[in-house]
């Protein structure tokens, strides 16, 4: 298994990147390619004692920044890291790729350099929500605009991850919206809604409100991309103003203190399942071979736990089962025609 990385992108980066590169390989026994500035990640080793005689480095010093527009990944800044790697990878030069990059070029490169499955109609960012019930989001940002049929697609492809990635026999799919009834919402979701409750191919448990989330309502969440990225950032926001809040109730006093220090564990615990370094990662489900989003402030850790995502992505057959059902939908839509 070789696992692509653009090392030079993210808020991080190189440094974190080139150390979870090499976390990555000593720990999950998978060939590395670092596409980047050879001399900065020479460099950065140097300093580090970072050993990177294994990891194949690809040169480059053009690096896509957050302010860039999309489409500079396959126009000016072709010759970026992100574009190499994405290149490399739709040349079958490796058997995945990961980038902390720009997220609209990283899309749009996936799409127009890698492509789309197909069938597909969009791409989809899905991201497993850090809540005690693993919950996919999807979308999570990608797609602003979006018809029903598209949300159909990304219930199919939300439904084969999570069964696949997490062993769920039959996931269970819910339409993010404003109440729990089917004439709730907007034009649109309540189109969707009528279309994901007949569709043969996922297990449609209704609208879920966004507070019954947290509570394991649903394995695969279905939203348009600008929803599904406010909620996220919410759960984000919420869970560090949670820990932080924890936090300040524990170091209020030496009591406190003592109580802290007897529940250091269980604290821990709640940190960890909080923390979107655990998960490193979103794939961009749709794409026709595996493309990973790490979140934009990535350290080694999220870094090596995105690559471990990637393995696991590539390894389950996940594309080949989104491949079958978009050819299947694709069949009763020519027939309802």
């Amino acid at each position: 298994m070789k696992v692509i990385i653009d090392v030079m992108s993210g808020d991080n980066a190189p440094l974190e990147l080139v150390k979870g590169a090499v976390m990555a390989k000593e720990n999950l026994g998978v060939d590395i390619v670092a596409v980047g500035n050879e001399e900065i990640i020479r460099k950065i080793a140097s300093e580090q004692s970072l050993n990177i005689d294994s990891i194949e480095i690809v040169n480059t010093d053009v690096v896509i920044d957050m302010e860039d527009d999309a489409v500079s990944v396959v126009r000016a800044k072709k010759d970026s890291s992100m574009g190499i790697g994405l290149q490399m990878l739709s040349r079958g030069e490796g058997d995945a790729f990961v980038s902390a990059g720009n997220t609209g070029a990283l899309l749009t490169g996936a799409t127009l350099i890698v492509r789309r499955i197909k069938g597909i109609k969009r791409a989809a960012i899905a991201t497993v929500l850090p809540l005690q019930t693993p919950t996919l989001l999807i979308d999570s940002g990608a797609n602003i605009e979006v018809d029903e049929k598209i949300l159909e697609q990304f219930a199919v492809m939300g439904s084969v991850y999570m069964e696949k990635i997490y062993g769920i026999d039959t996931a269970r799919v819910g339409l993010l919206n404003n109440g729990t009834e089917s004439t709730k919402g907007t034009a649109l979701y309540k189109n969707a809604n009528q279309l994901l409750g007949a569709s043969a191919d996922i297990n449609f448990v209704g609208n879920v409100e966004a507070k019954e989330v947290p509570f394991g309502a649903c394995d695969v969440l279905v939203c348009d991309g600008f929803t599904g990225n406010v909620l996220l950032k919410s759960i984000e926001g919420m869970s560090k103003f949670f820990m932080r809040t924890l936090k300040n109730v524990f170091y209020e006093n030496l009591f406190t203190k003592l109580s802290a220090l007897m529940l250091k564990g269980k604290i821990g615990g709640i940190k960890k399942q909080f923390d979107a370094s655990e998960h490193g990662g979103a794939p961009f489900l749709g794409i026709a071979k595996p493309v990973i989003k790490a979140h934009g402030s990535s350290d080694a850790r999220a870094v090596m736990n995105a690559v471990r995502q990637a393995v696991s992505y590539a390894k389950t057959g996940i594309i080949d089962n989104i491949s079958e059902c978009a050819l299947r939908i694709k069949e009763r839509e020519d027939t309802k025609e």
